[in-house]
């Protein structure tokens, strides 16, 4: 059981530090190759708005990929519980910063991470076989 806790702890903490590690540097580089004035700009930029995305996704993965490695049984379950948390974990965040993206981009986050986490706890259960 604390295995498991703390796998999922882990998981959380690998997609914060990549997540924000990852926009601590896209960020300015976006608004400098876009010609955005601010960086609430890049939330109402498409081209933006889908390499976040992208990267966020990427970021997910890797902590349902760690979640898994940490967790050891049950590798897929628990990278699933992860993006269920993650994705609960998106309503405050949500409620915080509505300024940060649009309400479609927040549901769609909240969908996007249950899959992405799942996925990198396959990733990690199919590389151990």
């Amino acid at each position: 059981m604390l295995r498991s806790v703390l796998a999922i702890l882990g998981g959380l903490v690998v997609i914060l530090v990549t997540s924000f590690g990852i926009e601590a540097i896209a960020n300015p580089l976006l608004m400098r190759m876009l010609a955005l004035p601010n960086e609430a700009a890049l939330s109402h930029n498409l081209a933006a708005k889908s390499i976040t995305f992208a990267y966020s996704a990427l970021c997910v993965v890797a902590g349902g990929y760690a979640t898994a490695w940490l967790a050891r049984r049950l590798p897929e379950r628990h990278a699933l519980v992860l993006g269920l948390i993650q994705s609960a974990l998106t309503i405050p965040a949500m409620m915080a910063f509505p300024e940060k993206a649009p309400l479609w981009g927040w549901i769609l986050s909240m969908l996007m991470v249950i899959p992405a986490a799942w996925c990198g706890g396959l990733l990690y259960a199919r590389r151990r076989m």
